[in-house]
């Protein structure tokens, strides 16, 4: 349902609190306390029936006796009233509800067939549920306090959105004694209907909200959570805290949210793949998403510390270096020019330290000159209450420099007394500032973090090409493996999938006899490689299964009746298949591994790493989601240590492994029915990588059922389904299709080719370049909720002449579309075609009606549309909207 009835949650005008009372200290009583007398203006409605008042105020027997119109029910009764209440709320016209009860699937089945009942009252009266386990909400703007907290939050920008109600609490605690505050507070509680995904939606396009921050124990819709957090991160920043890293803290969450955490690795790639930051703690989380929202990003992590004390100069440094940071090189401009304003005893060296006798002009001087310095990324001022300025002068003098830099400032006022306050006026006027050096490194590291997730989202890959039909062959070798009550494929079979993707595999050829075996070895050339076949065993190595370096046909025929025996020894009931023999590659190289398997919550995941028989002792290993492009498999390889080693020794890192990724992605995209597979090794030697040994096992279930394409995938695939052949009036052919990142290049190439008109027609404004930011925004798509058709051509070069793009609002009913035809192509059906095919976009994806904005002087878009059934409604005397139903 997206953010539909979400404002009924988060901005209410009329509210019932059910299980309101007058019993102190109970639930009912403080929920209804916080809501009354405090300011917010909308009218509070207490429900219980056998009270005809509580806390003064008149109270009804149910919500039905209500008389007025109710946004919203706030529900605080045991569990097993809870489904019917749902129920009246439905009947009664209640739109939303906050479910603060426990009870639930944590509590067992009963609690599930509650949950299930609840469900069915939602999904008929189209309600919306936030809860059950619910602390309940927070709008500090207007007011709004529904939760049973004994104190409010302070207004502020930071959307605080926790899963555990303790935290909830304790994190409102420690926020008030750092004076934050937030747009809002949410207790998710079991997520039952209401999740992350549509928060962040929400709260994404809430103008009291300037970052959010979230508590995670698990997540309910990885898709949904996965694609508003992309849509979103680059805006707003997300900040992260999730718990249950291991495997002993994450079973205490079972029984908090009735949901196991997944593999912790698994997550930590997809906050990654997000955008989304990821923080060890929540003072970090708070920290993090404040300074975010302060202050602009740093672009590399190149830190210069400037101190009037040495030795939190120090411990800076080791936390910068510890977390992955540099000190910034001070360029020889900078090092003079200290020299000129330092006392001469001053080493000027990063960390600079003006010592503890330096005045507020003394900093005010070497800050002015460390701003100008190209080499720095970031700054950090570190202040110790023991020189000559006292800690307010210098918080002032930070703030008149602060001007002057347009990269990101941190401070860290060490000390209670008056550094406190001066940590306060820094926050109150846009600067970061901490207790400690340590904080204040550690949120410059994550600040930097989430400016390497962000170019990960939105750097422009290089084209590979991959073939787009699936073959049906390997459908049917699944099919049949399946048939035989076989869940793992022979290494034969395994093989042909790869050799179809392209992806390079060493000649293997399959021997049923010892006479077989000879023939095959003698004409592959020795020495060869000897690995037996049968179903029953999947790990050769541990059958001694492998034989390397068979030099003769004598040598065959002995290995291939000792590979029988090994068999029948390790599995006395396997079937022996015979042999699979290779040739012995003689050129050394690295053994890597590539796999993907089906994660519980995530789905298909990517894993690339050190490889051999000993990949699972060794564990390096990097992980992804399909789909890979270019720049997502080089980020890929990049953050394992077998990488970090091969650049050690200038080992040269080709794009022969990028294209495998890109290659194996797609194969993973394409077949659902595969449960786990290991490329194990691929063999690489800095030129060529060749693949060695693949295993796949299939996904039964998966095989059984008739199940969404590309539900296992929490990332959505290129829409291959709109890639269409058409002619324009003239005979030109033209590809239809969904744009790519790869096209950032063309998309560029036909902007710069407007008129000014066609320019202004289509973004309401007349610009020289376009940046790449700006780019990536029309090319670089979360297909789940945005899709752009292009129209490519062919003349003396591959060019784009149109391009239509529909995003859909967040309540996924609507999507808004805007259309642009180059204009030496205008005028030959281009536009009415693009048009067509952005309806059928919006009829596949289940909008009920799309529109967009033009121009009254456009009168040939306003007649075309116009035809095509769209309605017309002036904005002003400038613009119209159009508007299509598609129901």
């Amino acid at each position: 349902m997206g953010t539909e009835n979400l404002d009924k949650i988060f901005n209410p005008k009329r509210i019932a609190v059910i299980g309101a009372s007058d019993r102190k200290n109970s639930v009912g009583a403080k929920l209804l306390k916080n809501l009354v007398g405090v300011g917010y203006s909308g009218v509070v409605y207490p429900v219980n029936p056998f009270r005809t008042t509580v806390q003064g105020i008149t109270a009804y027997p149910s919500v039905a006796k209500i008389p007025w119109r109710v946004d919203l029910a706030i529900i605080a009764t045991p569990a097993h009233t809870v489904p019917q209440l749902i129920e009246e709320c439905g009947k009664a016209g209640i739109p939303a509800a906050i479910i603060i009860s426990a009870g639930f699937k944590e509590a067992g089945k009963a609690g599930e067939t509650l949950e299930k009942q609840i469900l069915k009252s939602k999904d008929e009266y189209g309600m919306r549920i936030l809860g059950p386990n619910s602390f309940g909400i927070m709008r500090p703007k207007i007011n709004l306090n529904a939760t049973f907290a004994n104190k409010a939050a302070l207004p502020g920008k930071i959307a605080f959105i926790s899963q555990s109600a303790a935290l909830c609490a304790s994190g409102l605690d420690w926020a008030s004694q750092a004076y934050l505050g937030f747009s809002a507070v949410v207790s998710t509680g079991s997520m039952l209907d209401v999740d992350f995904g549509d928060l962040i939606d929400y709260f994404g396009t809430d103008a009291e909200t300037r970052s959010i921050v979230l508590y995670i124990e698990s997540i309910k819709n990885a898709r949904k959570f996965m694609s508003a957090a992309r849509g979103f991160a680059r805006v707003k920043p997300i900040v992260v805290v999730k718990a249950g890293r291991f495997h002993e803290s994450s079973t205490p969450t079972f029984c908090h949210t009735g949901a196991l955490c997944g593999e912790d690795a698994v997550y930590d790639a997809a906050f990654r793949r997000a955008g989304v930051v990821r923080v060890e703690a929540v003072s970090d989380l708070f920290n993090c998403a404040e300074a975010l929202a302060m202050q602009p990003n740093p672009k590399g992590a190149r830190l210069t510390i400037i101190t009037n004390a040495g030795g939190p100069g120090i411990m800076a440094t080791d936390a910068l270096i510890a977390g992955g940071g540099k000190l910034a090189s001070l360029s020889n401009e900078t090092a003079d020019a200290l020299r000129s304003v330092l006392p001469s005893y001053c080493s000027v060296v990063n960390p600079i330290d003006v010592l503890e006798e330096a005045t507020s002009d003394r900093f005010k001087k070497v800050m002015e000159i460390c701003f100008k310095d190209p080499n720095a990324d970031g700054f950090l001022v570190i202040y110790t209450p023991q020189g000559a300025a006292d800690p307010a002068e210098i918080a002032n003098t930070i703030l008149e420099v602060s001007k002057q830099t347009d990269k990101p400032l941190l401070t860290s006022f060490m000390g209670e007394d008056g550094c406190w306050k001066a940590r306060r006026l820094l926050q109150k006027n846009g600067i970061p500032s901490f207790a400690t050096p340590e904080d204040a490194v550690s949120v410059f590291m994550y600040m930097f973090s989430y400016t390497q997730n962000l170019e990960l989202l939105y750097q422009t890959p290089e084209e590979l090409s991959i073939e787009l039909s699936i073959p049906v062959f390997l459908k049917e070798a699944l099919k049949k493996a399946f048939a035989e009550g076989r869940s793992v494929l022979s290494l034969p079979e395994s093989l042909q999938f790869l050799d179809a993707y392209k992806i390079p595999i060493v000649e293997t050829a399959v021997a049923r006899t010892p006479h077989e075996a000879e023939l095959a070895a003698s004409k592959l050339g020795y020495p060869v490689v000897m690995k037996a076949l049968s179903p029953q065993i999947v790990h050769k190595s541990q059958a001694e299964g492998v034989v390397l370096n068979v030099w003769s046909s004598t040598e065959v025929k002995k290995f291939f009746d000792e590979l029988a025996e090994k068999v029948k020894k390790y599995v006395p009931d396997a079937e022996f298949q015979g042999v699979a023999i290779q040739p012995m590659l003689r050129k050394r190289g690295y053994e890597l591994l590539v796999g993907a398997r089906k994660d519980p919550q995530f789905g298909a995941v990517i894993v690339f790493g050190m490889g051999g028989i000993a990949a699972e002792l060794v564990k390096d290993a990097s992980i992804g989601f399909p789909p890979l492009n270019q720049v997502l498999a080089r980020r890929l390889i990049e953050r394992t240590a077998v990488y970090k080693h091969l650049e050690s020794i200038n080992y040269p890192l080709n794009m022969k492994l990028e294209e495998i990724l890109v290659k194996f992605s797609q194969l993973v995209i394409d077949f659902p029915e595969i449960k786990e597979m290991d490329i194990n090794p691929i063999i690489f030697d800095g030129n060529d990588a060749v693949a060695v040994d693949t295993r796949i096992a299939i996904d039964t279930e998966r095989i059984m059922q008739e199940t969404q394409p590309h539900e296992h995938l929490v990332i959505a695939p290129y829409p291959r389904k709109y890639v269409a052949e058409w002619t324009m009036k003239d005979g030109t052919p033209v590809t239809l299709r969904p744009v790519k990142p790869e096209d950032e290049a063309l998309l560029n190439e036909m902007f710069s080719t407007l008129s000014e008109e066609t320019m202004r027609f289509r973004f309401f404004n007349i610009f020289k370049d376009m940046s790449h930011e700006a780019l990536t925004r029309h090319c670089n798509l979360d297909y789940d909720r945005e899709i752009a058709i292009v129209a490519e051509t062919q003349k003396d070069k591959r060019m784009l002449i149109g391009a239509i793009c529909l995003i859909l609002e967040p309540n996924l009913k609507s999507g808004e579309f805007a259309v642009v035809v180059a204009d030496q192509w205008q005028g030959r059906g281009l536009g009415s075609k693009l048009m067509d095919s952005m309806i059928e976009v919006g009829k596949d994806m289940n909008l009920k009606t799309v529109y967009g904005y033009v121009f009254a002087a456009n009168s040939r878009m306003l007649d075309m549309c116009t035809n095509k059934g769209f309605k017309m409604q002036p904005v002003d005397e400038e613009i119209t909207k159009i508007t299509l139903d598609l129901s």
